[in-house]
């Protein structure tokens, strides 16, 4: 399947978090001044190399413990970030190969690399639409949207490290409840969340060298990152630090990252 939307220019004048990110994971597809930033935020907090790693893996488990216990064949991945394979609708349909997956994100970096995020099973299938968080208009009269994901259906809505990227000013809560609100029951909200729990001193200069790019974050406590789960029902082990949901049994007791590295509070919930 291909997308139909035109591709916007992409502004190299400032850095953009989707590049950032893409740095932060050890990839090619951003510019200059994303890594000069991205410089910045490694300099404050060294560990932002491992949340990254531990954020995608969160990602991986989550939607694998989705789509073989609760029967999910379709996701709702906003804020998808420059494609590092194996994306979510590769991990997925290793599971199950009729899964159909909707990628959303606002930068034009992620449009112009879009076919890695549609390269579908023959059973499933998958688009990507350029939508910003912030106006879920666009995604929800989407005809991608429609085309790909039937409603009527369960469907997992991922919002991996994005909510971080709406102040409360923008109603993070809010956007979440109207997300969920048209998803049917037995449906699914997979969340992770960077957090200044563990040291507020230097998150607060990751905030502060966000902020000053152009890019304002608000990194939250547990107790607010729970907040987005309202009304679902929580999967164990609850929310919990990235590397500590679900981890992977094979992986050696000398890899695994202290929760001040990590920083990011996950969690998986169903609707009832």
């Amino acid at each position: 399947m291909t997308s139909s939307q035109p591709t916007r220019s992409i502004d190299t004048s400032r850095p953009h978090s989707a590049r950032m990110y893409d740095y932060y994971l050890g990839g090619k597809d951003h510019f200059e001044v994303d890594k000069q930033a991205a410089e910045r935020v490694a300099e404050a907090y060294p560990a932002i190399f491992v949340c990254a790693r531990e954020n995608r893996a969160f990602m991986h488990r989550a939607t694998r413990v989705l789509a073989r216990e609760h029967g999910i064949r379709q996701w709702l991945d906003i804020g998808t970030g420059i494609p590092t394979e194996p994306n979510l609708h590769q991990v997925a349909q290793s599971v199950v190969p009729d899964a159909r997956v909707v990628y959303a994100d606002n930068d034009p970096l992620v449009l112009k690399y879009a076919e890695r995020l549609m390269r579908s099973t023959r059973e499933g299938r998958t688009t990507y639409i350029e939508a910003d968080v912030n106006n879920i208009d666009t995604l929800l009269d989407s005809a991608e949207l429609s085309a790909v994901l039937d409603l009527s259906r369960p469907v997992a809505l991922s919002l991996n490290a994005l909510m971080h990227f709406v102040t409360d000013a923008q109603d993070p809560y809010g956007i979440v409840r109207r997300l969920l609100g048209i998803l049917p029951s037995g449906s699914a909200l997979a969340l992770s969340h960077c957090t200044p729990d563990f040291d507020p001193a230097t998150w607060q200069k990751v905030t502060d060298i966000y902020t000053s790019a152009g890019t304002p974050v608000q990194f939250r406590s547990r107790a607010q990152v729970t907040r987005f789960f309202d009304g679902l029902e929580l999967l164990d082990p609850g929310v919990t630090v990235g590397h500590r949901w679900r981890p992977d049994t094979t992986r050696p007791g000398s890899d695994t990252p202290t929760d001040a590295e990590v920083s990011l509070w996950t969690g998986v919930g169903i609707k009832p």
